[in-house]
């Protein structure tokens, strides 16, 4: 129970979820992650089952793994905290409310795990977002491969580098974060 307060708690001061009236509600519970420490999951079972499937195509790992075979150098990132990247739609908030053990009712501001279709918004979001890169940066969800080579007489790293540059300023235009302690 601590440990699901504590994370609406924090949720709330970085704007993520506000105190609910919402009729809707879906109760939230704990999963023990293998690392460690506390996976919160909400259980939009009654949501999910009358929710439209998105049919956004998912990327195909072997075409993006295809195109980085002539690279010599490479990046990843992850994408940190992804879905909470991606507000909700003002009139679909009360949709997202949750119950806590505690009894309190929240409802999520930004797009939270769970339900059925964030795993093809958030891939679409990153998609469209990154299209003009996606020659050296493709994404698969919340990863982002950055792969160099030389080219015109710049080095592999000058083009990396110039790769990078390019990449960064797009996710900081659309402010996509990533995990620093993820990315390589």
């Amino acid at each position: 129970v601590k440990a699901i307060d504590y994370f609406f708690e924090s949720r709330r001061k970085a704007g993520q979820v506000r105190e609910s009236k919402s009729p809707h509600s879906a109760p939230t519970f704990c999963v023990k992650k293998a690392q460690g420490g506390w996976r919160i999951v909400h259980a939009y079972n009654k949501l999910n089952d009358a929710t439209v499937p998105a049919q956004t195509p998912i990327p195909r790992k072997d075409v993006i793994i295809d195109s980085m075979a002539l690279s010599t150098i490479f990046s990843a990132l992850d994408l940190r905290d992804g879905f909470y990247q991606i507000l909700v739609r003002e009139s679909d908030v009360p949709l997202t409310a949750v119950s806590t053990p505690s009894g309190m009712l929240w409802e999520w501001l930004v797009m939270p795990q769970g339900l059925k279709n964030a795993p093809a918004t958030f891939n679409r979001c990153v998609t469209h977002l990154l299209r003009s890169v996606r020659d050296f940066a493709p994404s698969y969800f919340d990863d982002v491969f950055i792969h160099s080579r030389a080219v015109d007489g710049k080095s592999e790293v000058e083009m990396h580098k110039e790769h990078l540059r390019k990449l960064f300023a797009l996710m900081r235009k659309h402010k996509l974060y990533a995990n620093l302690k993820k990315c390589i």
